[in-house]
This record gives C-alpha cells, sequence and structure tokens, in this order.
C-alpha cells in the first residue's frame, strides 16, 4: 500500500477490525519513512450480474423478483418466511457461485424450480404454472404427473 503523504511504499498494518457495515474491513496503517498513519478499508468485490431475459434484454439481478416469485408461491401454504428466505439465499448462492457475470432467467427459473419442489410441491406447481406458461390444461396435468412420479 502506498503512503498518501510519502508516496513510498513501505507501510504496514497495525490494526485491523471490521467496518461499521460489517462488509469490509477497516484497517490502521503506519508508514515505514514518514511515521504518519492512515485508514484503509478493504472489502470484497462483488461481481455485478446481468440477466437475460426471455426477449434477450438484459437487466441487472435483482433478489426482490425470486423473494417476491416465491412469496406467491408459497401463500397459504405451511411455509415459513424463514424458510422462505433460506430458500431465497440458497438460490442467490447457487447463482452467485456460477461465477458468470450474465445468467439467463432460464437457468434462475430452473433453480428455483429445483429448490421449490423439494420445499413444497403445491408451491412448486404454482410457480411452475406461471414460469413455464401452461396452455392447458393438458400441459399441467403433464407437469404434475412428472413431479408424481419423482416421489
Amino acid at each position: 500500500m502506498r503512503c498518501p503523504f510519502c508516496g513510498k511504499e513501505n507501510t504496514r498494518v497495525i490494526d485491523s477490525r471490521p467496518a461499521d457495515d460489517g462488509l469490509s474491513i477497516r484497517r490502521r496503517r503506519q508508514c515505514d519513512e514518514c511515521d504518519k498513519r492512515f485508514t484503509t478499508y478493504e472489502k470484497v468485490e462483488a461481481i455485478p450480474l446481468v440477466v437475460i431475459k426471455k426477449d434477450l434484454s438484459r437487466e441487472p439481478y435483482d433478489r426482490s423478483k425470486i423473494e417476491s416469485g416465491i412469496f406467491r408461491s408459497c401463500h397459504k401454504r405451511p411455509v415459513s418466511v424463514d424458510q422462505i428466505n433460506a430458500l431465497v439465499d440458497d438460490i442467490e448462492s447457487q447463482i452467485f457461485n456460477m461465477e458468470i457475470k450474465e445468467v439467463p432467467s432460464s437457468t434462475i427459473g430452473e433453480i428455483i424450480m429445483d429448490k421449490l419442489r423439494t420445499l413444497d410441491a403445491v408451491a412448486y406447481v404454482r410457480f411452475a404454472s406461471v414460469y413455464r406458461e401452461f396452455k392447458d390444461v393438458n400441459t399441467f396435468m403433464a407437469e404434475l404427473k412428472k413431479l408424481l412420479d419423482k416421489k
């Protein structure tokens, strides 16, 4: 780290602690050349994620869209808010662990459906009916049959 006062690169860390936001580290440093002290902050660099929609348009990733879709699917189901938050955290973790900058919305939808299938079958069918855009009863029944065959 270069000293902001004299420009030399001989600095050392004399104190480290989490910053107030809990997302970064505050470091007190001292220059070995001029003995002046200064503070730096170290923060994890998040990869900005872009979602590629069905029409090939792009928009920034938005966690609240996943949350609202899952909340709608779990409406009046025996699924707690904590379970939903844990599910969304798990989905988000899986998406970010892919370590890509652009992810198709279809990939996100499939991840959500896989996770919902294990959480609650009715919520899964509700989400799938909107996500897969069932056109008639036959496609709906085919999806139900797939669900029943996996059990």
